[in-house]
Formats: structure tokens, sequence, C-alpha cells
């Protein structure tokens, strides 16, 4: 009986060191100082969604530590940047071009088609009266292949549409004012322009919900339209919008499956995962609100949560191109108004202070 009992321990002894060997493994070629982009440096690169206005604060340092690829979060949609017919606001795009090229950071366009933060005056003639298709296409066109262009070189990879598909089950594209004048016809466009402005540039379609099954077919509908008449679409990107209660393991699984079968990059383009339970629309701000916060329960579920992405995202590393975060830390995010306005959300892996929560640890101890 003691024998047995002493082989069992040594058992259990043996098997713990070499869990803790090979953890130790794992991170000995990553120093103490190592940032997200070192731990995933196998994998694929880290992005984050940023504004020029981050660039000039203490946020700085943290973007170079942590991260090796950015993304425009407003500065480079149409309302930011084309104002007017015949001006464009370069500065903000420009200054995060700059600081990515300065630091050695691949760099995301995002976005050039989109029914949200467009300029009125795109769809409007000088006596405010609804363009032609035929006006609204040659707009468009020249819209691409100016932005385009000036940042081919400096831009790897382009989200040229985002958010065509419709939220509706009996609908299938968005009703959008692209949608009215243009028909689907804007969408093959707007990836042709931008191809022949950068040929080298990767194209993305890029949506939300996309762990709804009805929703994904539809997207996965769409690719596989566009790519039957050869238009230059190269990857999805899956926004990454979500919850602590939801997607499910079963259900992020089954997303990329579908996805594979595309044959597409894919990439995590705008990730976060609020600490609250998951909710689609807008709404008023209700009495429980205010007692909302993050509590030791919330995060505990947000490191589950992070924890079953990542590990999901590098078992698909070989067509995961990329994990971008949509904001840098709890400081700020755009959750913080929505779906409830100025309820505060902790949705990133860093905290108010840029410190790592403990939801970092659990995507770096692998």
């Amino acid at each position: 009986m003691k024998y047995t009992s002493y082989a069992a321990i040594t058992l259990i002894v043996i098997s713990v060191s070499f869990c803790c060997f090979a953890y130790r493994t794992h991170q000995a070629a990553v120093p103490e100082t190592a940032g997200l982009k070192d731990y995933y440096k196998d994998y694929f690169p880290i992005g984050v969604a940023v504004s020029a206005r981050a660039l000039r604060t203490d946020e700085a340092g943290l973007l170079v530590r942590q991260f090796n690829s950015l993304t425009a979060e407003n500065a480079m949609k149409m309302s930011a940047i084309h104002p007017e017919e015949q001006r464009y606001n370069w500065r903000d795009a420009d200054s995060i071009a700059a600081f990515a090229r300065r630091n050695g950071m691949k760099l995301r366009g995002h976005t050039l088609v989109w029914h949200k933060q467009v300029a009125d005056w795109i769809f409007k003639d000088a006596n405010g009266q609804q363009v032609s298709k035929e006006v609204l296409l040659q707009r468009m066109k020249d819209h691409i292949t100016t932005v385009v262009k000036r940042y081919k070189g400096t831009v790897y990879a382009w989200d040229v549409v985002n958010e065509a598909i419709s939220d509706h089950k009996d609908e299938f594209y968005r009703n959008s004012t692209w949608y009215r004048i243009c028909g689907e016809e804007f969408i093959e466009k707007a990836f042709q322009w931008a191809h022949e402005a950068d040929p080298e540039a990767l194209l993305f379609y890029n949506d939300y919900n996309e762990i709804n099954p009805v929703k994904r077919k539809k997207i996965i509908q769409l690719l596989q339209g566009l790519m039957s008449k050869g238009v230059p679409v190269h990857g999805v990107g899956l926004q990454g919008h979500w919850a602590i209660n939801e997607p499910s393991k079963g259900q992020l699984e089954k997303t990329f499956e579908d996805f594979l079968t595309l044959g597409l990059k894919l990439q995590i383009t705008e990730f976060d995962i609020s600490v609250y339970p998951k909710e689609h629309e807008m709404r008023e701000r209700q009495p429980e609100d205010s007692a909302a916060g993050f509590t030791a329960a919330k995060e505990q579920q947000q490191i589950e949560q992070f924890r079953m992405c990542f590990d999901i995202f590098r078992k698909h590393s070989n067509v995961l191109t990329g994990v971008t975060f949509w904001n840098i830390s709890d400081r700020y995010s755009w959750l913080d108004n929505f779906p409830v306005r100025g309820r505060k959300d902790y949705p990133l892996l860093f905290d108010k202070d840029l410190q790592p929560k403990k939801a970092f640890w659990s995507v770096v101890r692998f």
C-alpha cells in the first residue's frame, strides 16, 4: 500500500514538473518586459485601434511596447478624411501613418465605404437633391483612389467595405444610401478600385455579429459571389465585439469552421469583450445601470472568455493573420456609450492606469 502511494505521488510530481517545465520553456523565449506582440510573434500580429490624440499621450509608450499593428479608429473614415468634395483632411491619418512607420508597425486602413461616418455631400448635388448612381460611383472611385494611393506602401490591408449585410432575417443587403442608389454594384466596384489604386494591399470585407449563423451565412454568400466574379477580395474581417456571455466556445469554433470554407485570410479586426451581457441595440439608461461595475465575478468571466478566444485564435493561426483590439485600455472604449450612453465598460486587457489586467496574463500564459 505504501509502495503504491509513493509511486502515485512520484507520478504526480513528475507530471507537474513536466507541465511547469513546458510552461517555463515557452516563457523563457519571451523576456519579462515583453508585450503582447512578443508572446504572439510566432502566431499573428497584435493590433490596436488608435486616435491621433493617443499618440501624443502616455498611451504612446504602451502602444510601442505591446502592439505591432495599428488601425486608425476614425481618422481614415470618410467624414473625417474627406469632409468636402474638394477638400481632404490628412492631418490625423498622416500622423498615425507616420507613427506606424517610425516604430516599424503594420498599418490597417479603416474604412473606405461604410453607411456611417460618411460625409453628406457625397450623396447630394449642388441643389441638395440625391445624385444619380453614375455620379455616386464616380465620387466613390475618386475617394477610394485618392486615399488608397496616398497610403500605398504604408497601409498593408484595407477594410474596403464595412457592414453591408443586413441584420434582419428577411433582408440580405443593408438598406443604406449606398445600396438604395447603386444596388449591390457599389461593393464590387469598391474592391476593384481599391485594388487598382494599390495592387499590393490586402483587401477585406469587414462585418459584425459574425457569430450569428443567419448573418454569417449571408456574409459567406456575399463573399462567394464576389469571388465567383473575380473581384479582388483577399480576406474577411470578423469585428469581434463580444461579451462575457458570448460567443461560446462552440459558437466561435463553428464561426471559424464556416469562414474557413472560403479559403480567404481571416482577421479579428475590432476585438473587445464587454463585462456586461451582450446587447445589440442602443437603449435608455436604467436605474440598475448606475450600480454596474467591474465586479470580481465579471472579472473572472472576462478572464475565461479572453482565454477561450485566444486558444481558438492560436489554433487557427495558419489562416488568422491578425488580431486587433478596438481601443487601447479601459481608460476609454466606445462601449462606454454603447448600448447605454455613459455606462462605463472595461472590455480591454489594460486598465485605466495602462497596467495589465488579470485577463492579460490569461492570454499570454499558454
